[in-house]
C-alpha cells in the first residue's frame, strides 16, 4: 500500500519520473484515480480536466524520454485554489456570481509552477471570495476534513487542505491573509507557509484586479503540500519579482547557516485569549522535540504579539466593513452572516483612528524583525482551539475565539501532531481512513 502513487510527495515522485521509475502519466492518473475514490464524501476537487490534464502528462513523459532539461516538479501534479487564475477555467472565489468568470491567462504562481514543470489537474474550493475560517461555499458546497467529518478542513484554502492530506494532490497553492494557508494546514494535519508579503507575485484578470490596502499589505499565495522539502521547493518554484506585481520583489531564499545551534522561542499559549489544554501541549511537546534535537530553546514571545493581532484585525475588518455592500451583493447567506460578526469583535472606528493603526503597524514590525537576534523562530500555534464544526463558524460567539490567534506574520507554526490515530492539538478521535499518511 506504501508504494501507491497518491501517497508520495510531489518531489519524490519528480525524482521517480526523472529517473524513468515511472510515467507522469501513471502518476497523473493515480492521482485523478484518487479524486475519483474519495472527492465524493470530501468535496475539496470542484473542477478538474482529465483529458488535458492526461495530455500534459505524455507531453512531460517525452521530453524526459527526449533527455530536455527538467524543471524541479517536472511531471508532476498539482492542484490550485478557485481564486488563483489558471488559463481556461473560471477564477470563482466560489460565489456563483462568478462562475463564468473565466480567466484567459495563469497566474503569476500558476506560471511559474507549470515552467518548474507541474502539471494542474484541479481546481480546490473555498469559502465565499476566501473570507472564513470553515470552507463552506455558496457554489460548491461544504468541504469536509479527511480525518474526521463533523470537524471543519479550515479555511479558507480548506479546499486544498482536504485534498493534500487525503492523497488527491502532492502539492498545492493557497492563499492568506489572516491564516488561511496555514489554518487548513492545521486542521488537516499537512504543513505549508504563508510567505512575507511581496516573495511570491500576485495578479489576476478577474475584477476587482486591485485589492485594498490591507490586502496590498498582508495578502500573499503560497504552496501547501503534505511534506515540508516539497513546501520549500513550491515556494523557490514562485517566488521573485513579476511585472504584474508592483509589491513583488527579487528575493535570494537561502538556507540557514550551519555549524551552530538553532534558536527557537517557544510560545505554548499565546497572550490576550485561552488556549485548549491539548494545542498547548502539542507546541510544548514540538519544543522538547527541537531541544532533543540540539536546539537552543527558551520560552520566550514579543512584546507586541497581542497588538499585532489587534492591528490587523482593525485594519482588515475597517477595510471588509467599506467593501461590505458590494461583498454582499455576490455574497451567499452564511458568508454575510460571519461578516457581520466583525462588527461585534472590531466596532467601526474613524479615519484618524486608521491612520493611527497604519502607522502603529512599524514598531510593530521593527519589534518582529528585531526578535530573530536572539531567537531564529518562534513556535506557535495556528489556532490556540481544535478545528470546529463547520457551521459552527457562523454561530455567534463561536468563530472569534476558534481563529485566534491566526497571526498574520512570518513565524514557525505547529499543526497537528500525529500519534496513534489521534491528533494531539485536538481531543478528536479520527473516524476514517481516507489520508495518505
Amino acid at each position: 500500500m506504501s508504494n501507491e502513487l497518491w501517497r508520495k510527495g510531489a518531489l519524490e515522485l519528480a525524482g521517480m519520473i526523472a529517473r524513468k521509475e515511472v510515467s507522469s502519466r501513471d502518476v497523473v492518473a493515480a492521482h485523478l484515480a484518487r479524486i475519483d475514490e474519495v472527492n465524493p464524501w470530501l468535496n475539496a476537487v470542484v473542477r478538474r480536466w482529465d483529458d488535458a490534464s492526461l495530455a500534459a502528462a505524455d507531453a512531460a513523459d517525452k521530453a524526459v524520454a527526449a533527455g530536455d532539461s527538467l524543471g524541479v516538479l517536472h511531471g508532476v501534479p498539482v492542484t490550485v485554489k478557485e481564486n488563483i487564475d489558471l488559463a481556461g477555467t473560471p477564477t470563482t472565489q466560489a460565489v456563483v456570481f462568478l462562475a463564468d468568470a473565466v480567466s484567459t491567462s495563469d497566474a503569476p504562481l500558476v506560471q511559474r509552477a507549470r515552467a518548474a514543470g507541474a502539471i494542474p489537474i484541479g481546481r480546490t474550493n473555498l469559502p465565499d471570495l476566501g473570507l472564513r475560517i470553515t470552507t463552506e461555499s455558496s457554489l460548491h458546497g461544504v468541504t469536509h476534513n479527511p480525518w474526521h467529518p463533523g470537524r471543519t478542513a479550515g479555511g479558507s484554502s480548506g479546499g486544498e487542505g482536504s485534498a493534500l492530506a487525503s492523497g488527491m494532490s502532492p502539492l498545492g497553492f493557497g492563499n492568506d491573509i489572516g491564516g488561511s494557508l496555514r489554518n487548513p494546514a492545521t486542521c488537516c494535519g499537512i504543513t505549508s507557509i504563508k510567505p512575507t508579503t511581496g516573495v511570491v507575485p500576485w495578479a489576476t484578470e478577474i475584477p476587482p484586479q486591485d485589492p485594498g490596502i490591507a490586502a496590498q499589505l498582508m495578502l500573499t499565495d503560497g504552496p501547501m503540500a503534505r511534506h515540508v522539502a516539497d513546501v520549500r521547493a513550491g515556494l523557490l518554484a514562485i517566488a521573485g519579482a513579476h511585472d504584474r506585481d508592483p509589491r513583488a520583489v527579487p528575493v535570494v531564499l537561502a538556507d540557514r547557516a550551519q555549524g551552530r545551534a538553532l534558536r527557537v522561542a517557544v510560545c505554548a499559549a499565546p497572550p490576550a485569549g485561552s488556549t485548549h489544554a491539548e494545542v498547548a501541549a502539542a507546541i510544548q511537546a514540538a519544543g522538547d522535540a527541537f531541544s532533543n534535537a540540539g536546539a537552543h530553546v527558551t520560552e520566550a514571545v514579543p512584546a507586541s504579539f497581542q497588538r499585532a493581532v489587534e492591528l490587523w484585525g482593525l485594519i482588515l475588518n475597517e477595510e471588509l466593513r467599506v467593501q461590505r455592500p458590494l461583498l454582499e451583493m455576490v455574497m451567499g447567506d452564511d458568508g454575510k452572516r460571519f461578516l457581520g460578526f466583525a462588527d461585534e469583535v472590531y466596532p467601526p472606528i474613524d479615519v484618524a483612528t486608521l491612520m493611527l493603526a497604519f502607522g502603529a503597524r512599524n514598531p510593530v514590525d521593527r519589534e518582529w524583525h528585531e526578535f530573530p537576534t536572539a531567537s531564529e523562530g518562534l513556535l506557535v500555534p495556528t489556532t490556540t482551539q481544535p478545528p470546529i464544526e463547520p457551521a459552527a463558524g457562523i454561530v455567534p460567539g463561536a468563530a472569534a475565539p476558534a481563529s485566534r490567534p491566526c497571526l498574520p506574520l512570518t513565524s514557525w507554526t505547529v499543526g497537528n501532531q500525529r500519534r496513534s490515530g489521534t491528533s494531539r492539538t485536538s481531543s478528536i478521535t479520527r473516524t476514517t481512513s481516507l489520508v495518505a499518511t
